[in-house]
């Protein structure tokens, strides 16, 4: 399960997306006029949720070895969702009076580029075992 390499991009996806808990997105003076909030995966209900279900959704893709064409359909609605999740971020950083991008806003680009990883390792096996078949 760890050996292949897809098992360790989802495994970098899932970290990554419950490191955005910890690190935040956006910081700055919120509505409120609070100097110095920032914006992390618990700023709102539907952020808080998404981020667990794409952190979720890594974690037990890892555990379908098995199944890769439903891996493959995981890894896809993983991209979807935090594509979604980055939306929301940015709608509630409209909320702020003025501030910045974290740094670590990044963290949810690295989780598409490592779901986007892991559907290529899934791939490259699904045709390994096509072609395996074939000798046959």
């Amino acid at each position: 399960m760890l050996q292949r390499i897809q098992s360790v991009w989802l495994l970098f996806a899932a970290v990554s997306s419950f490191a955005t808990f910890r690190f935040p997105f956006y910081s700055g003076t919120n509505a409120k006029g609070v100097i110095d909030a920032e914006l992390t995966a618990t700023g709102s209900f539907l952020i808080m949720l998404t981020t667990i279900v794409v952190g979720g959704l890594a974690l037990i893709t890892i555990f379908l070895f098995k199944k890769r064409a439903l891996q493959r359909l995981l890894c896809i609605v993983g991209i979807v969702l935090d594509a979604l999740l980055i939306f929301l971020y940015y709608k509630e950083a409209d909320l702020f009076l003025k501030g910045n991008y974290s740094l670590t806003a990044i963290f949810h680009v690295l989780i598409i580029y490592f779901f986007f990883m892991a559907f290529r390792g899934i791939s490259k096996d699904e045709k390994m075992v096509k072609d395996s078949d074939r000798l046959r």
